[in-house]
């Protein structure tokens, strides 16, 4: 299944990306809010693989969702509270989380070098769950 394309803008700036740029690369895709205990944790082994992976060989991103969020403030603040350096985009509402069918937050997707989603977890996915699936996607 083709992933659900986007455009959306970087948490930080005025700069927009949309999901074609990560064609050519699988790539980690998650979306998180700020409040939920879950996304926190997840987000936390997330940040620790994304310091130690080769990001030439695979994309990685994370979409806060914004329609599930307090304030839209909320997620810069934990964000830099927690010091963590991947890369956030902003959802437009709820509208790519939607898009993505999510049911709950944190969900992760594999997808391939096509955009083709692979593989998809939901909250309550173990990040060593999540760990096999991009062992196995990066090895298919």
């Amino acid at each position: 299944m083709n992933a659900p394309d986007f455009q959306l803008q970087d948490i930080y700036s005025e700069t927009t990306h949309q999901l074609e740029e990560w064609k050519g690369t699988p790539l980690i895709l998650t979306f998180w809010a700020s409040w939920c205990p879950d996304s926190m944790k997840d987000l936390h082994y997330k940040h620790l693989f994304y310091e130690q992976m080769d990001k030439e060989v695979m994309g990685f991103l994370t979409i806060n969702v914004t329609g599930r969020e307090g304030k839209e403030a909320d997620a810069v603040q934990f964000l830099e509270k927690t010091g963590y350096s991947f890369p956030v985009l902003k959802d437009n509402g709820t509208q790519v989380y939607d898009a993505y069918q999510c049911m709950g937050v944190p969900t992760t997707f594999l997808l391939d070098e096509n955009l083709e989603i692979r593989q998809s977890y939901s909250d309550k996915a173990s990040f060593p769950e999540i760990v096999q699936g991009i062992h196995q996607l990066m090895n298919k």
